[in-house]
C-alpha cells in the first residue's frame, strides 16, 4: 500500500480498519461461492506499527468437496486484494475527515 500521510490512528480507528478489511474479504468470497459450499472461512486482519503501518490479511478457506475443481487459492488471494483495497479506501476517507 502506498503512503498516504495519515495522522496517528486511535485504537478505535485501527479496530474499524481491521473490521472493514475483514468484511470486504468475507463479502467477496461469499459473493463468489454460496455459503453452504464453504466449510471453513477464517479471516484475520492485523495492523502493526506506529509511524509505518503494516496491514496483514490472512484468509483460510476450505470449500465443500463438491467444489474440488474450484481454484481456492486464487479466490483467497482475490479476497485479500479486496480487503487491502477496502482498507486503503477507509484510510483515505479517514484522512479527509481528520483534516477538516
Amino acid at each position: 500500500m502506498e503512503e498516504i500521510g495519515l495522522p496517528e490512528l486511535t485504537p478505535e480507528h485501527v479496530e474499524e480498519l481491521c473490521s472493514v478489511a475483514e468484511k470486504a474479504a468475507r463479502e467477496y468470497i461469499l459473493s463468489k461461492i454460496p455459503p453452504k459450499r464453504v466449510e471453513t472461512l477464517n479471516i484475520s486482519v492485523e495492523m502493526e506499527g506506529e509511524t509505518q503501518l503494516t496491514l496483514t490479511v490472512d484468509v483460510e478457506l476450505i470449500l465443500s468437496p463438491i467444489m474440488r475443481d474450484y481454484n481456492v487459492q486464487k479466490l483467497a488471494d482475490e479476497a485479500v486484494k479486496e480487503a487491502f483495497a477496502s482498507a486503503e479506501k477507509y484510510l483515505r476517507e479517514l484522512k479527509c475527515r481528520l483534516q477538516r
